[in-house]
C-alpha cells in the first residue's frame, strides 16, 4: 500500500469559490494591479447613516450595506494607514467603509504601553484619509484581552471625549469583543457611560455596541436593548470555519426580534483568525447578509502571517498591492467586493501537483466556550484520500502557541510533546480506502492559543 503523501491543503483554481473546502497555495496569478475592468456598480458615498428598524439607511432613506476591510491593530501596523491605499480600495476594490482598529490592553495599547498621542493622531488621520477617499470609517476601541470594558470605561471617555466630532461619515465601535464572563448587563453599564460622551460631540452617527461571547450573543441583547437613544447598532462578528449554523440562528432571532445589527468583524478561516478556509460556509453567510441588507467588514489588513491577513508576508506595498500580493483571503474578498476573479495560470505545474498530493486535511474549530478563565476548542478533523490506491497510517500535528490540556478527544490516539500535539489513527482508521476518507476525528483542548495544524510524516506502526 501507498503511504499518505504530505499535504496541508490542496486547490486548484477555486479557494474563492463556494463549496470550496481547501485553501490554494499553488494557484499562481498573472495580474500585477487590480486593475481589470469590473462592472459598473453605484459608489456608496459618505454621507450621513442612521437606523431604520433593523435597516442601515443612508440620508434619504434607502437601505445600504457597507462592505469593506478592517486594519489590524494600528500600534502594530501603522503603515497601512495612509491615503493612497484607502482611496486605492475604493476605487479599484469597491469598498466603502475602513474599519480602524485600536487595541487597548494589548502590547502597544492605548491602555497600557502605548503611545496615546500617536495613536489618536493615527485614527484622526485615518478618519480625514477615508473621507477624501469617499468611504465611511469605523473607530473601533478593540478591547480583546480587557475582556470587560468597564476594566478601562473613564480611558474610554477621554478617547472619545476627544476623537468624536459632528461627522457625516464616521461610526463609532465602542467594545470590539466582550469575552470571558463579561456579561450583558456588564456591557450595557458601559455603553450607557460612553454614547452619552459621543453624543455630547456627534448627535447623530452610528454608535456600535458589542456583545457577550466575543461579539456573539446577539440574542441577549435583542432581549434586553439599550433604551433612550437613536441610531445604536449591535455587532455580531463571525469566522466561517467556526461560527455556522448556531451562530447565524442567532442572528436571525434577533432580526426577528427587532434588533438592528452589524457585523463590524468577520473572517473565512476559523476563529483563532488562522488555519483553514472555509469557503462555503463563508459564501452561507455572505448570502444571508446580502439577503437581511447587513454591512459586513473583513479581518485583517496586514501582511502578517496568518489565514486572516488579506496581504502575504512577502508584501510590503502599502499603496496598492497587485493581486499576487493578495494571500487567500485577500483574493476572496476582492472577488466578493468586484465580482471579479483574478486570472489563474494553467501549466502543467498544478497538474504535477494533484498527482504528488495522494491526502487533503480539512479541519475546523467547531465549538468555543470558556472554562476558568480560559478558552476550550473543539476540533474536527476529515482526510481525504486523493488517490486511486488505499492509503495506510497517518499523523496530524498540531502546534499551539501557549500550554495546553486535551480534555476529550475521539477515533484517535494523541501524544503531547511541549507545545506540540500529535494525533494518529486508531486501528479501524488506520487505512483509508482509495478516494475515500477518514471523518469525525476530535479533540476538545483547553488553552492553547493560535494553533498550526498539518498532516505531519505518516504515521507507521
Amino acid at each position: 500500500m501507498k503511504k499518505v503523501f504530505l499535504c496541508l491543503v490542496l486547490a486548484l483554481a477555486g479557494c474563492t469559490t463556494a463549496g470550496s473546502s481547501v485553501v490554494s497555495e499553488t494557484s499562481s496569478v498573472v495580474e500585477e494591479e487590480v486593475t481589470s475592468e469590473v462592472p459598473e456598480e453605484e459608489t456608496v458615498q459618505n454621507n450621513s447613516l442612521s437606523v431604520n428598524g433593523t435597516q442601515l439607511v443612508d440620508q434619504n432613506g434607502n437601505a445600504i450595506q457597507l462592505r469593506g476591510i478592517s486594519t489590524h491593530g494600528i500600534g502594530w501596523f501603522p503603515q497601512y494607514v495612509n491615503a493612497d491605499l484607502f482611496q486605492y480600495f475604493h476605487d479599484e476594490w469597491q469598498m466603502n467603509v475602513i474599519r480602524l482598529a485600536m487595541y487597548t490592553a494589548e502590547s502597544n495599547g492605548y491602555c497600557t504601553d502605548g503611545d496615546q498621542e500617536a495613536l489618536k493622531d493615527l485614527v484622526r488621520k485615518g478618519i480625514q484619509y477615508a473621507k477624501e477617499a469617499g468611504m465611511y470609517a469605523i473607530v473601533d476601541w478593540h478591547i480583546l484581552s480587557d475582556n470587560n470594558p468597564n476594566m478601562h470605561v473613564e480611558e474610554a471617555k477621554e478617547f472619545f471625549q476627544e476623537i468624536a466630532a459632528d461627522y457625516d461619515h464616521v461610526l463609532y465601535e465602542i467594545c470590539n469583543e466582550p469575552n470571558g464572563n463579561t456579561s450583558w448587563q456588564d456591557i450595557k453599564t458601559y455603553a450607557e457611560q460612553i454614547i452619552p460622551v459621543i453624543r455630547s460631540k456627534d448627535p447623530d452617527s452610528i454608535i456600535l455596541v458589542g456583545t457577550p461571547n466575543w461579539s456573539q450573543y446577539v440574542n441577549e441583547a435583542a432581549d434586553d436593548p439599550i433604551k433612550g437613544y437613536e441610531n445604536i447598532m449591535y455587532t455580531l462578528h463571525f469566522y466561517a470555519a467556526t461560527h455556522k449554523d448556531d451562530l447565524r440562528q442567532k442572528l436571525q432571532y434577533a432580526l426577528g426580534k427587532g434588533l438592528p445589527v452589524f457585523v463590524s468583524e468577520y473572517g473565512i478561516c476559523d476563529a483563532s483568525g488562522n488555519g483553514f478556509i472555509d469557503s462555503e460556509e463563508a459564501e452561507k453567510w455572505v448570502s444571508l447578509l446580502d439577503r437581511e441588507k447587513i454591512s459586513y467588514i473583513m479581518w485583517n489588513l496586514s501582511n502578517k502571517d496568518e489565514s486572516s491577513s488579506i496581504l502575504k508576508p512577502s508584501c510590503t506595498n502599502v499603496t496598492n498591492p497587485a493581486v499576487s500580493d493578495l494571500s487567500a483571503s485577500g483574493q476572496w474578498l476582492y472577488e466578493l467586493l468586484t465580482n471579479h476573479k483574478p486570472v489563474e495560470e494553467h501549466t502543467d505545474k498544478t497538474e504535477d501537483i494533484q498527482e504528488e498530493s495522494e491526502s487533503v486535511l480539512t479541519w475546523n474549530i467547531r465549538d468555543t466556550w470558556e472554562e476558568e478563565g480560559e478558552t476550550v476548542s473543539l476540533y474536527d478533523f476529515t482526510i481525504e484520500n486523493l488517490s486511486n490506491d488505499p492509503t495506510e497510517g497517518w499523523q496530524i500535528k498540531i502546534q499551539f502557541s501557549e500550554d495546553f490540556d486535551i480534555k476529550d478527544s475521539w477515533n484517535v490516539e494523541y501524544e503531547v510533546q511541549d507545545k506540540e500535539l500529535f494525533l494518529t489513527p486508531v486501528e479501524y482508521n488506520r487505512e483509508i480506502t482509495a478516494k475515500g476518507s477518514v471523518k469525525d476525528i476530535g479533540i476538545i483542548v483547553k488553552g492553547g492559543g493560535k494553533s498550526d495544524v498539518r498532516l505531519d510524516e505518516p504515521y507507521d506502526n
